[in-house]
C-alpha cells in the first residue's frame, strides 16, 4: 500500500514518461501528458520533466527501450527526482525491472488516480469504494512488494506446509476484498432504500469530466456549500440536494467527474454512486469549453455513461461551461496554415456541431460568474416539467394555474 501514498507534507519532484505508438501518435501523448501532469500536482507532487519515446509497441521488460531509461536515470540521479509517473499501465514485471534500473518510486496512471481518490475519499462509503479498488489493483503486483518472499512457513489450520509468505499474504487480501465487497453490497441496499424513500420527485443528475465545474454548479443551483477546486476529482462523494424552481421541485445529483484510461476497478468500485446517473430521470452533461480537448472529453463521458450506467438514451441539456475562461489566438493575414479550434471565436465556435443541437438541449455558461444561469434553469425547469407530467398527468391543471397567475402578474406589472 505504500508505494501507492505520495507525502502530504513534502512536494515530490517527479517525472513523467508516456509512449509515441501508431495507436498513440504525438499530439495525443502530449494531451495525456498534460492530463498526467495535473493529475501529479493534484495528489502533491512536482512535474519537472516529460520523457517520450517513439515505439511500436512498450517494451514487454521495462515499457521504454534501454537506452531511453538509461536517459531518465541520469536525470533522476542529476536532479534528485523520488518519481517517475508512466503514462499507462504497467505491469509487475515492468515495474519490478524499472524500479530496480532507477531506485525510485515508480507509479503509473491507475496508481495515481488511486492515491488522489483515496486523499479525497470523505464518507464511509468512498473510504470503502478505495480501499477495495486498491487491493484489486496491489494483488496481482504483490511480488514486488515484499522482501521475505523466500521464507517458508509450514503450519496447521490456516496454512498448508511449505505455504510461502507471498501466499499467505495474497490469501489475506482476497479475504479483505470479498469483505469490502460485502460491505459495498450492504452500502448498495442502502443507497437503493434512500432512493426509493426520496418518493417519486424528478431526479436530475450533473455528469461529465473531472474539473469541468459540476460542484460549482451545483452550489449556485441548489444554494448549497458543495465543496469545489481547480483540481482533478475535488469531489468523491455523491452529494443531492432537493431544489425547487419556480413551482417545480426535483433532486439534484453531484456526481464523481470520468477521466480517460479510468481504472476499471475504480469504475466497478464506485457502481453504488453511479446507480445515482442510472436512476436519474434528467442529465445535465457539464463541458469546459476553455479546454482544448474539450470535444474528446464529451466523447469519453459519453462512452462512460453508455457502457458503465446504460443511460446513453436518457433525456440530456448540454451545458457549456466557463464561456469565461475561453480564449482564441486570431490568425495572422499572411498564417496560411489551416486554422484550428483555438483560432476560432466563441460565436463562430457556437455555429459549427454545436448549431445542431436542439436549442432547448444546449446552453452557454458561467457557473464562475452566474452568466446564462437563469437560461439554463429555466431549461432544467422545461424539461424535469415534461418529466414530472408524464409521471403525475393529474398535476397538470395545477401547473396551468400557476403558470396563468405568473403570467397575470407580469402583465399587471407592465401596467404599472
Amino acid at each position: 500500500m505504500k508505494d501507492l501514498v505520495i507525502s502530504k507534507e513534502t512536494t515530490e519532484k517527479a517525472v513523467i514518461v508516456g509512449l509515441i505508438t501508431p495507436r498513440q501518435p504525438e499530439g495525443k501523448v502530449n494531451e495525456y501528458l498534460d492530463e498526467l501532469e495535473f493529475l501529479a500536482d493534484t495528489a502533491g507532487g512536482e512535474v519537472v520533466r516529460r520523457f517520450t519515446q517513439k515505439l511500436d509497441n512498450p517494451n514487454s521488460r521495462t515499457f521504454v527501450g534501454q537506452g531511453k531509461l538509461a536517459e531518465i536515470k541520469e536525470f533522476v540521479e542529476k536532479n534528485e527526482i523520488g518519481m517517475v509517473i508512466f503514462d499507462d499501465d504497467l505491469s509487475t514485471k515492468q515495474i519490478a525491472n524499472i524500479e530496480k534500473e532507477l531506485q525510485v518510486k515508480i507509479l503509473d496512471r491507475s496508481s495515481l488516480i488511486l492515491d488522489i481518490f483515496a486523499r479525497r475519499a470523505q464518507t464511509a462509503t468512498a473510504k470503502t469504494q478505495v480501499e477495495l479498488a486498491q487491493y484489486q489493483y496491489l494483488l496481482p503486483r504483490l511480488t514486488r512488494m515484499w522482501t521475505h518472499l523466500e521464507r517458508q512457513k509450514g503450519g496447521i489450520g490456516m496454512r498448508g506446509p511449505g505455504e510461502t509468505q507471498i501466499e499467505t499474504d495474497r490469501r489475506i487480501i482476497q479475504r479483505r476484498i470479498a469483505w469490502l465487497k460485502d460491505q459495498l453490497r450492504d452500502i448498495d441496499r442502502q443507497k437503493t432504500l434512500q432512493r426509493k424513500n426520496r418518493g417519486k420527485l424528478t431526479r436530475v443528475a450533473l455528469v461529465g469530466y473531472t474539473n469541468v465545474g459540476k460542484s460549482t454548479l451545483m452550489n449556485l443551483l441548489s444554494k448549497s456549500d458543495v465543496f469545489a477546486e481547480n483540481k482533478l476529482f475535488a469531489t468523491l462523494d455523491t452529494t443531492v440536494r432537493k431544489v425547487i424552481i419556480d413551482n417545480l421541485p426535483f433532486l439534484l445529483t453531484d456526481t464523481v467527474g470520468f477521466i480517460r484510461k479510468l481504472p476499471t476497478n475504480l469504475v466497478e468500485s464506485f457502481k453504488s454512486t453511479l446507480d445515482e446517473v442510472r436512476d436519474a430521470d434528467l442529465l445535465v452533461h457539464v463541458v469546459d469549453i476553455s479546454h482544448p480537448q474539450f470535444e474528446e472529453q464529451i466523447e469519453v463521458v459519453n462512452k462512460t455513461l453508455a457502457e458503465v450506467c446504460g443511460s446513453a438514451d436518457k433525456p440530456m441539456i448540454m451545458v457549456f461551461n466557463k464561456i469565461d475562461a475561453y480564449n482564441h489566438v486570431p490568425k495572422d493575414e499572411d498564417d496560411l496554415t489551416p486554422r484550428s479550434r483555438e483560432n476560432i471565436p466563441l460565436e463562430e465556435l457556437k455555429q459549427t456541431w454545436m448549431n445542431r443541437l436542439d436549442p432547448g438541449n444546449c446552453v452557454f455558461i458561467s457557473a464562475k460568474n452566474g452568466t446564462n444561469i437563469d437560461e439554463l434553469k429555466e431549461q432544467i425547469y422545461r424539461k424535469a416539467k415534461e418529466i414530472h407530467m408524464e409521471r403525475f398527468p393529474y398535476n397538470d391543471f395545477l401547473f396551468q394555474k400557476y403558470d396563468d397567475l405568473e403570467a397575470e402578474a407580469g402583465n399587471d406589472n407592465e401596467e404599472a
